[in-house]
């Protein structure tokens, strides 16, 4: 599960390098940095004319039959999900960040990062609801260095695998089935 996570443009170089591209795209573009909620408009990574462009997006798709927004979908069922199955082979996105929040069974919230890198990559999908670009980020089992505080994590991108996620149509399955890098947790 992911429900929230963090965008830092002052400690990420990528970062700041991908906030600047979209003030330039952007005259007046309302983007969140900071601690990241649902329906918040973030920056995306994702395919236009066979390039990889950062553009902006509200997370979460609309939820028909609920009130409230889907942030999250499995990676294992993804494809086996009418509203998702479209986006999955067509409109893939990488969510950039520094890392993502989880909370334990006691609700104590933790931070998870990449151990060697400022930035944390993950997997999403995209789609555009009344012109709208929307997102939600695709989980996995969590892997050992988060199953005791939760059972499911995001899928984390490895760097070589971002343009891969985007425009590899023939490496999709494999990234929705490997298991994520390990993570550091912090309180």
């Amino acid at each position: 599960m992911c429900g929230r996570y963090y965008v830092d443009d002052e400690t990420s170089r990528e970062i700041r390098k991908i906030l600047e591209q979209l003030d330039a795209k952007y005259e007046n573009n309302h983007r969140k940095t900071g601690e990241i909620f649902p329906t918040e408009t973030v920056p995306v990574l994702a395919a236009f004319h066979d390039r990889i462009e950062p553009e902006l997006s509200a997370w979460g798709f609309p939820n028909f039959y609920n009130k409230g927004v889907i942030i999250n979908a499995r990676a294992e069922t993804v494809l086996d999900k009418k509203s998702f199955r479209e986006s999955v082979m067509s409109r893939r996105c990488v969510i950039p960040s520094n890392g993502f929040y989880e909370w334990d069974g006691s609700k104590k919230k933790f931070l998870f990062k990449q151990e060697d890198s400022d930035i944390l990559y993950m997997a999403g999908i995209y789609n555009f609801y009344k012109e709208e670009c929307r997102f939600v980020i695709l989980t996995t089992e969590a892997n050992e260095s988060m199953s005791e505080v939760h059972n499911r994590m995001p899928v984390v991108l490895k760097e070589d695998d971002v343009k891969k996620w985007i425009l590899d149509n023939n490496s999709t399955s494999r990234i929705l089935s490997q298991v994520p890098p390990l993570l550091i947790k912090t309180a």
